[in-house]
């Protein structure tokens, strides 16, 4: 009956503008209008990232609530883990809207939000409450008009580093002028040096991920791969959305931005499994998980946890447990005592 009365939300929601559809959405968890089957684990899913003990290996991925507003029901929601953000250091408005088009017909997204977001402060203030009993990761971001984006980055961790699990460097939203640019070896090399000399400040050593985009070529990922290793970064991210429009039907695929949902799941998951065998760093995979099946493919691709968003637009945060609990069956089913010994023994299909 709950998931009857979700979809029956979910009807309503797709029948107005998108981004008003998600505050409302947020708004509902608030009010607690959303399930809450509390943690969802098994010891076939218990597991590890980057030394965090988590209870499954299914994260919600970055952008959904973007200011940490509704940390306490989205940590009763199955998740394994959360990231929140992007926050910059100072609040920004982001693009003008439209900046979020559904595209129904792809089950897609595509945004070009541009970290719009209350600050650091604001968001830092929330992390400061946050549920103790929930593994909760920041993506950390640079304002648009920074002239120093390499410190906004080691800025915002510096503030708010003690406060998470886990912070994630994102170089790869295609929303931000030029931030892309920081991918390049010498670029990322610097930006991430500072990072972890403002880590080693802290009082908790925070594991800090970095997240990638899915449009780079063969050398590139061989780039990003070794400076994250020289770096000492923890975990990949792999990865945010594309700027490829290939195969698209619906109306709003000429729109600007980054592109999320199916359409990604095959870009995203070869990057995937090239960069596996780049480097020993523990990656995760994010880009068109909507189904048991798919954050299976993803974790025998070589990733050793996954993320989703843009499914929840499509299945409702419903589709949490039924995916953890899927993906608990398909380990059963081919014999996996542990979601980790699962991890990289599809690669192969991924590199033909």
């Amino acid at each position: 009956m709950k998931r009857i009365l979700e979809k029956a939300g979910l009807a309503f929601l797709h029948n107005i503008d998108p981004e008003t559809a998600h505050g409302f959405a947020i708004e509902a968890l608030k009010a607690g209008l959303a399930p809450a089957p509390g943690p969802v684990s098994s010891p076939r899913l218990s597991t590890t990232l980057a030394g965090i003990a988590l209870p499954n290996p299914v994260g919600l991925a970055a952008g959904f609530d973007k200011n940490a507003e509704a940390l306490a029901p989205l940590s009763r929601a199955g998740f394994g883990f959360i990231e929140v953000g992007a926050a910059t250091p100072r609040p920004q408005p982001g693009n003008a809207r439209p900046r979020l088009f559904r595209l129904s017909a792809d089950r897609a997204a595509i945004n070009r939000f541009g970290f719009n977001n209350e600050g650091m402060v604001v968001i830092a203030d929330r992390l400061a409450r946050r549920p103790a009993d929930t593994v909760i990761g920041l993506n950390l971001g640079a304002n648009k008009d920074s002239e120093d984006r390499a410190a906004d980055f080691a800025g915002v961790l510096a503030r708010c580093g003690v406060l998470v699990d886990f912070v994630t460097v994102n170089v790869s939203s295609p929303n931000t002028e030029k931030l892309r640019d920081l991918q390049g070896p010498a670029a990322l090399a610097a930006l991430l040096a500072g990072v972890m000399e403002t880590r080693a400040k802290l009082a908790t050593q925070v594991p800090v991920f970095l997240k990638i985009a899915p449009d780079l070529s063969e050398a590139d990922l061989a780039d990003i791969a070794r400076v994250a290793g020289d770096a000492g970064i923890d975990a990949i991210i792999a990865t945010n959305t594309t700027l490829s429009r290939e195969g698209l039907k619906s109306r709003f695929k000429g729109e600007a931005g980054g592109l999320s949902g199916q359409p990604l799941f095959e870009r995203s998951t070869r990057v995937l499994a090239r960069l596996s065998t780049l480097t020993d760093i523990p990656l995760v995979g994010v880009g068109g998980v909507g189904s048991a099946e798919q954050a299976y493919e993803k974790i025998r691709a070589g990733a050793s946890a996954v993320q989703l968003y843009t499914a929840l637009v499509y299945g409702g945060l419903g589709l949490v447990t039924e995916i953890v609990a899927g993906l608990d069956r398909l380990l059963e089913r081919d014999g996996f005592a542990n979601v980790a010994d699962a991890v990289g023994t599809g690669r192969g299909d991924w590199l033909r």
